[in-house]
């Protein structure tokens, strides 16, 4: 069974407050053994905006369910048109400030994961290693009729030909990867079927209303279970896909820290919300503990 999907969440007026304190986050770091969880919130310093933050793409934008990619053809065409123009735009975003903390703090040993809600693959060009995608990665293709997988770039190739002039000027991009096109826009765009069976093409990401696949659940579940404390960056836990491994730390008596500039869904299970941007707080905790931030790389 699949969820049913939650794009919303409204914070009461009894959520503790936030704080600019960094101090939490930086003696949770100095102590070693910590796990991240990281949201749409790191990426916007990147270009790629958030869900549900002051701008998020919610406010214009309902992202595609699963139930009507599958079910629907005229769905799958606005979706492989806009995301087809969208996916140029991820191809040029670059690791901001809070990847490149985050790829020191795990250089200096100081992590014991990271688990992204990310589909855009910025964590792991700032040099981190063994990221978990919770919910997939836009890099990759899936056939839903035969499992067969494939680069995107491929398809990208072969959706260019297919579709030779398509270049209409979007909106605005999402974190999904879909950009903001009317049907017009969309107009006649060429969907391609998979080389191997013919069947239908999915980028492999957790589309909502879709559940993550099991053995990632359990994976990411093994990974808190080893952790001394969860620090999660950049996400409203309003999807529970992160916000399970939120409860289960508290469950656990582990400490949670948040950074991210708004309320959150976790935000009673934490020990501390620090509200500021990623890309400065991570930076300021790195320099206060001596790690190594790499700079920005050069075009």
């Amino acid at each position: 069974m699949r969820m049913r999907p939650t794009l919303s969440w409204t914070p009461g007026a009894d959520l503790p407050p936030g704080t600019t304190d960094l101090a939490p986050v930086a003696d949770a770091l100095r102590a070693g053994g910590v796990l991240v969880l990281s949201g749409a919130g790191i990426s916007t310093e990147s270009g790629i905006p958030d869900y549900r933050g002051e701008g998020g793409s919610l406010s214009r934008h309902t992202p595609m369910t699963y139930q009507d990619f599958t079910s629907h053809p005229e769905a799958r065409r606005r979706y492989w048109a806009r995301s087809h123009l969208g996916w140029r735009t991820f191809g040029r975003a670059r690791p901001n400030a809070g990847h490149r903390s985050v790829a020191a703090f795990g250089r200096h040993g100081l992590l014991t994961g990271v688990i992204t809600q990310n589909v855009d693959g910025l964590h792991q060009a700032a040099g981190s290693e063994g990221v978990v995608e919770l919910h997939g990665s836009l890099d990759r293709v899936v056939c839903l009729t035969c499992g067969a997988y494939s680069p995107r770039r491929e398809l990208a190739r072969r959706l260019a030909e297919a579709n030779a002039g398509f270049a209409p000027v979007a909106a605005g991009i999402n974190p999904d990867g879909d950009a903001d096109l009317t049907d017009e826009q969309v107009g006649d765009f060429r969907v391609l079927p998979c080389t191997v069976c013919g069947g239908i093409l999915k980028p492999d990401v957790v589309f909502f209303g879709e559940n993550v696949p099991p053995q990632r659940v359990e994976h990411c579940r093994e990974l808190v279970r080893a952790a001394s404390s969860l620090l999660v960056l950049g996400s409203s836990l309003t999807v529970m896909s992160g916000l399970r491994f939120v409860r289960q730390a508290a469950e656990a008596g582990k400490p949670v820290l948040i950074v991210n500039r708004d309320a959150t869904r976790g935000d009673r299970l934490a020990v501390v919300r620090v509200a500021l941007g990623l890309g400065p707080a991570l930076t300021t905790v790195a320099d206060r503990l001596g790690v190594l931030v790499e700079a920005a790389a050069t075009a």
